[in-house]
C-alpha cells in the first residue's frame, strides 16, 4: 500500500469525530423537519470551512507543509466540483416535488453513502496506484478527457426519468403514491411499502457514483496519501448540503464556473502524465487551481449571461401527489 500520514489511530479519531457531527446535525440541530433558511445555510457553511481550514492547520503543526498544501488543494478541488453536483440536485428534488422541509434528510443520509462509496474508491485507487503505478497516466488521462468535454459541451439538460436505477426501484418496489412525512419507508395494512422520498434518495446516490469518478481521480493527482485524499473529500462532502442550500437559488450567475472546472480537471490530469519526469510543486498546483476557480467565478460575475439562464422552480414547500412520475413506470398503488 502506498505510505500515508494517517495511522489507525488517527484515522479511528477522524471519523469518530466526523460521526459526532452528523449524529449531532441530525439527532439535535435538525432533528424535526423544516426548510432551511439562507442564514443558516451561511452559518453551516463558514462552520465546516473553518473546520476544514483548522485540521489544514493541524496537518501543517504535525507533518509539515507539504501535506497541508496537499489537502488543501484537494478540498479546493473536491469543493468545486460540489457545484455540479448542487445542480444535478436541484433537478431531482424538483423532478420529485420534494418538499423543502425533507430536502435536508435526503441530503443527509445521501452523504453517508457518499462517505462509504468515497472510501471504496480511494482504497481501491491507492492500491492500484501501489501495485501497478502507470494507472496514474490512466487517471491523467481521463481528467484531461473530461476536462476537455466539459470545455467545448454545450449546455445538456438532465432527466432524472431516464436514471437506470430509478427506473429499476419504480418496477421492483411497491411505492406509496404520496409522501408518508420524512419517512423512507412505512407500514400499511401489514405490507411495507416505500416512500417517493426512497426513490430520491436512491438517485442521489446513484448520482454520486458518477462524480466519484470524476472527483477521486483528481485527487489523486493532487497527492498519494489515502488519508489525505479521503479526508480533503469528507471535509467537502460535509459542506455539501449546506452549500446546496446556499446556493441552489443562484447558481445560473455561476455560468463560466464549468470552464473553470474544466480547466482544472484538464491541468490536474497533465500533471499526472508528466508526472514522471517533470513534477510540479504542490504549492504551484494550489495556486493554479485556485486562480482557475476564482477567474472562472470573477468572469462570471463581470460578464452575466445575455439571455438569463432559468433554472427549474423552487421545489414545493407542501407535500402533494406525484402525478408527475409516468403511470407505467411506477409501482403498485397503494390505497391507505
Amino acid at each position: 500500500m502506498v505510505e500515508s500520514i494517517g495511522s489507525p489511530l488517527i484515522v479511528g479519531v477522524f471519523l469518530l469525530i466526523i460521526g459526532s457531527l452528523l449524529a449531532l446535525d441530525l439527532g439535535v440541530f435538525n432533528r424535526k423537519a423544516h426548510v432551511i433558511g439562507s442564514r443558516e445555510a451561511l452559518a453551516w457553511s463558514v462552520f465546516f470551512v473553518a473546520l476544514s481550514l483548522s485540521f489544514a492547520v493541524w496537518l501543517f503543526a504535525r507533518h509539515g507543509r507539504q501535506p497541508a498544501l496537499e489537502f488543501l488543494t484537494g478540498y479546493l478541488i473536491e469543493y468545486a466540483l460540489s457545484v455540479d453536483n448542487i445542480f444535478v440536485f436541484v433537478v431531482i428534488f424538483n423532478y420529485f416535488r420534494v418538499p423543502r422541509e425533507f430536502q435536508h434528510r435526503v441530503l443527509f443520509w445521501g452523504i453517508l453513502g457518499a462517505l462509504a462509496l468515497r472510501a471504496t474508491f480511494i482504497l481501491v485507487g491507492a492500491a492500484l496506484l501501489a501495485q501497478f503505478h502507470w494507472v496514474i497516466y490512466i487517471f491523467g488521462l481521463f481528467l484531461v478527457v473530461t476536462g476537455v468535454k466539459l470545455l467545448v459541451q454545450e449546455e445538456t439538460e438532465i432527466d432524472p426519468a431516464k436514471n437506470p436505477v430509478l427506473r429499476l426501484c419504480r418496477r421492483l418496489l411497491p411505492l406509496t403514491p404520496d409522501y408518508q412525512g420524512q419517512r423512507f419507508l412505512v407500514r400499511l395494512d401489514g405490507r411495507r411499502f416505500a416512500t417517493p422520498l426512497l426513490l430520491v434518495l436512491v438517485v442521489v446516490e446513484a448520482t454520486d457514483v458518477v462524480f466519484a469518478v470524476d472527483s477521486i481521480p483528481a485527487i489523486f493527482g493532487v497527492t498519494s496519501d489515502p488519508f489525505i485524499v479521503f479526508t480533503s473529500n469528507i471535509f467537502a462532502i460535509l459542506g455539501l448540503r449546506a452549500l446546496y442550500f446556499l446556493l441552489a437559488s443562484v447558481l445560473h450567475r455561476f455560468h463560466y464556473l464549468n470552464y473553470g472546472l474544466g480547466l482544472v480537471l484538464a491541468f490536474v490530469g497533465a500533471k499526472m502524465l508528466v508526472s514522471g519526469f517533470l513534477p510540479i510543486p504542490i504549492g504551484l498546483s494550489l495556486g493554479i487551481v485556485a486562480a482557475l476557480l476564482g477567474g472562472s467565478i470573477l468572469v462570471s460575475w463581470l460578464f452575466p449571461p445575455r439571455q438569463p439562464i432559468l433554472l427549474p422552480p423552487p421545489p414545493l414547500v407542501d407535500g402533494g401527489s406525484l402525478d408527475v412520475l409516468p403511470e407505467e413506470t411506477a409501482g403498485p398503488e397503494v390505497r391507505p
